[in-house]
């Protein structure tokens, strides 16, 4: 039986995240996140035309393509973050475990407490690391043992053996590897069944980004990963699946080995082997 969520969304009860040590759930190609014939514009300007693609579980599902092609447009759609504009406007259906999540009955707060997000700058509170991580758990009610949450959190963010002796240190204090992944770990903090991560190591040195991708890897087990990369090598590292925009259009999707090794469209292979973009 479904319930309905007190913020205004049917959902299923939400999966509380298993142990690190944990199995990966098995999932048999589960859709979480569907776009179906998704059109964005921005007053009358046209960002992604009519754009159908699956997002499955336990995945990192790749978005890749030059800039202004629509990446960031078409992730911030999952969780409607391009509500906070004023032109925006959607045509489709995005649908998060089969529900249109633009329907008049949805709460976009309920969408984005689910549907979590990284962006490109680590963008920590002025506030000390354990109050960066306990934000979100706060604000949501939180009744159980926070300590134990934050704890929780970090050492799923790959970050708690690095602060557990200065969690009343300021956040700004960190370094920038260190800011992204108290970022990711504010995210956990609450939950989330979807990561949204925008361009997540592009301001970071290459240990850094080395870290956030070991960290992805790890967290793909029991969470579903989206992110937008302008690195070629970065998505070929690290995403089950590939999705190439070009222009607002999805122009290939597929396996990640496949849409590197033989793409079906001429499009797809000149850009992957740096011919434009």
């Amino acid at each position: 039986m479904t319930d309905r969520d007190p913020r205004g969304l049917k959902l299923e009860p939400l999966v509380r995240v298993a142990p690190r040590d944990t199995a990966p759930v098995e999932t048999g190609g589960e859709a979480v996140l569907e776009a179906r014939n998704v059109t964005v514009r921005y007053g009358h300007v046209v960002a992604i035309k009519n754009i159908t693609m699956t997002i499955t579980r336990n995945t990192i599902t790749a978005i890749i393509g030059p800039s202004g092609c629509g990446k960031s447009t078409l992730l911030r759609c999952f969780n409607r973050m391009n509500d906070l504009i004023p032109a925006f406007r959607l045509e489709g259906e995005i649908l998060y475990k089969g529900q249109h999540i633009y329907a008049d009955d949805v709460d976009p707060t309920e969408i984005r407490y689910r549907i979590g997000m990284v962006f490109q700058k680590p963008n920590p509170f002025p506030k000390s690391i354990f109050d960066n991580v306990a934000f979100g758990p706060r604000i949501n009610g939180h009744k159980g043992d926070l300590k134990e949450l934050v704890r929780r959190s970090l050492e799923r963010a790959a970050l708690w053996d690095e602060v557990k002796d200065r969690l009343k240190q300021n956040a700004l204090d960190l370094s920038g590897g260190q800011q992204q992944r108290l970022c990711i770990a504010r995210t956990l903090a609450v939950d989330p069944d979807v990561i949204l991560m925008d361009e997540p190591a592009a301001s970071l040195d290459p240990l850094a980004t080395y870290r956030i991708e070991e960290l992805m890897e790890d967290l793909k087990r029991h969470y579903t990963i989206v992110v937008v990369t302008h690195n070629m090598q970065q998505a070929a590292r690290i995403s089950d699946d590939t999705n190439f925009l070009l222009n607002g259009e999805l122009v290939e999707s597929g396996p990640t080995g496949i849409i590197f090794t033989r793409p079906s469209d001429k499009r797809t292979e000149d850009y992957i082997t740096g011919r434009f973009g």
